[in-house]
Formats: structure tokens, sequence, C-alpha cells
């Protein structure tokens, strides 16, 4: 089975199911696939916009959405998350790096350390100063980064990721697709997980 996780690195539901899909991995024997996509482009083409805009001037329904990341975290036993304070924070110079980096033996390295300097230490991840401390606190080879950011090839790619995310019917992250079949949000992972144990 093809399994596809369509993330944004300014979703913490995206980094919420980012730490607990190495479980599911784990149980079911099945690699998950990450796929960057752009939230702003896939708002954009779905005339959707983000939980905190949607949400804004709602009565009860933020503080219901903090009950249920709670209940999440609690459930899961995930101790390593925080509100960024930052937010919202412009995530597409680490969105390109995760392009980049796709195509590097460092790829799932960029990936932990990006979102543990998001939502476990928050930083203000769209500063290339910050950016630039981050990976290299991790050892990352910035320079080469940096410069892959920039790439045309990696602009169009990540470009390319969003519309195709779209296409396959993705209107926010998180977004899974089991064999093309979509599921959004993490508390649809218990779904996705079921569907990869009753695999053949």
């Amino acid at each position: 089975m093809n399994v596809q996780f369509h993330f944004d690195y300014g979703s913490p539901n995206a980094y919420l199911s980012h730490l607990i899909i190495p479980g599911i991995e784990q149980r079911t024997g099945v690699t998950f696939d990450y796929i960057p996509a752009l939230s702003g482009g896939v708002f954009k083409e779905t005339n959707n916009a983000s939980p905190m805009v949607t949400m804004a001037g709602v009565l009860n329904k933020p503080e219901y959405q903090a009950l249920e990341t709670e209940r999440f975290l609690k459930k899961h036993k995930i101790t390593n998350y925080q509100s960024n304070p930052f937010f919202p924070v412009n995530t597409l110079q680490i969105m390109r790096g995760a392009v980049f980096a796709q195509q590097q033996p460092y790829f799932k390295q960029y990936v932990d350390e990006v979102y543990r300097h998001m939502w476990a230490e928050p930083k203000k991840m769209d500063e290339p100063d910050v950016i630039r401390q981050a990976l290299e606190s991790a050892a990352l080879p910035v320079d080469e980064i940096f410069a892959g950011m920039v790439l045309p090839e990696t602009k169009q790619a990540l470009i390319a990721n969003t519309n195709r995310s779209v296409e396959m019917g993705a209107f926010g992250s998180p977004t899974f697709f089991v064999d093309g079949e979509i599921f959004f949000g993490k508390d649809k992972l218990w779904e996705v997980e079921e569907m990869l144990s009753s695999q053949d």
C-alpha cells in the first residue's frame, strides 16, 4: 500500500501526526511518504483558510479545540509540544528546504529538526538567521540547504506538490492518502492504521 502524508510545518496538527506516525509504521510495517505541500497554496486553490482564521470570533470553538488537543496529547503521551508564540509563521522557506532535503540522505533529520524548532522548542522559523541556527544545532549542511531552497527546480517542485495535493482532494494539513483515498486530520490516523492493518 502507498501511504502519503501531505504536510506543512505551520500546522500543529501535522506535527502531532508526525509524532505518532512512527508507531503506526512499526505496527503495520508500512512506511509513510512525506510530501511537503504548502498550506497557503492549498487554501488559495480551495477557497479555504487556516483554523486561526476560521475560528476567529467563534464562541466556544477555540476553547473546544484546545480541549481536543489536550485529550490527544494525553492519549498519545505526548510531552514535546508547545504552542508557537510566533504563530503564524511563514513556512515558505522551510517548506522549500523540505523539498530540497527530500532528495538528500538527511531528509528525515531535516523534517524532525524543523518540526522540533516549530512546535517542541518553538522559534520564529521564518527568519533566515533563526532557521540557520536551528539547522546548525543539528549539524545539518546549512549552506547546502539554503542554496537548495532558492533553486528554481525546488520552487517549482513545491508548487507542483501543492497543486497535486489539491488535485487529489486536499484542502488543508494534515492530509493522508492511502492508495489515493483521502483522510483529513490527525484524528483520522486511527482509520489510516485500521486500513493498513486490514491489507492482505
